[in-house]
């Protein structure tokens, strides 16, 4: 099975309504690079098998489907190389998904969706690089989990995780990342 299977069987199985805890759980599993292009399907994934398991009402299976034909699209390091973090991009494409928007959407999920992602990389761009997978995945849910509070009612468990990928990771900045562990 490869490697965007089993994060579909990992959400798929999930009942965490928080997609922070959710991320955290499956960003142990040996098949989740400290940095890599799996993030652009797994944070978007985390992102609606939460929302399904808080009792949004969407076909989870189909989403996730659409989610990795989505997430693979994007290579890796789009951030230095494009400007745009491939976990904005994950969590705003499960956005669209969940919306049924598209390129030629005129509603306001249209609007709201790339609304969404110029938030989530202000977030990203405020704390700056170099690149880490993990930190900006956790903030671009925290966004998204604003986010869907205010424009939708949709409430979904927020934390602050504490990083436990620091050893692993060669450019950590330490103490200036929101998520240190220490």
């Amino acid at each position: 099975m490869d490697i965007y299977q089993q994060i579909k069987e990992e959400c798929l199985r999930s009942t965490e309504t928080s997609p922070i805890k959710h991320l955290c759980q499956m960003m142990q599993k040996d098949y989740v690079h400290m940095h890599g292009p799996e993030h652009h399907v797994l944070d978007g994934a985390c992102f609606l098998s939460a929302l399904h398991s808080a009792g949004v009402d969407f076909d989870l299976d189909a989403a996730l489907d659409e989610m990795i034909r989505r997430g693979r699209q994007m290579p890796g390091a789009t951030c230095g190389q494009w400007g745009v973090c491939g976990s904005a991009s994950s969590v705003g494409a499960a956005l669209s998904i969940l919306h049924g928007t598209g390129p030629l959407s005129s509603d306001q999920y249209y609007s709201d969706n790339l609304s969404f992602v110029s938030q989530a990389l202000q977030a990203i761009a405020a704390v700056g690089g170099p690149r880490c997978c993990k930190r900006n995945a956790f903030l671009s849910l925290s966004v998204a989990i604003d986010f869907v509070d205010r424009q939708y009612g949709i409430k979904l468990p927020k934390s602050k995780p504490r990083c436990t990928f620091s050893p692993q990771n060669q450019q950590c900045l330490g103490a200036d990342c929101p998520f240190f562990g220490g």
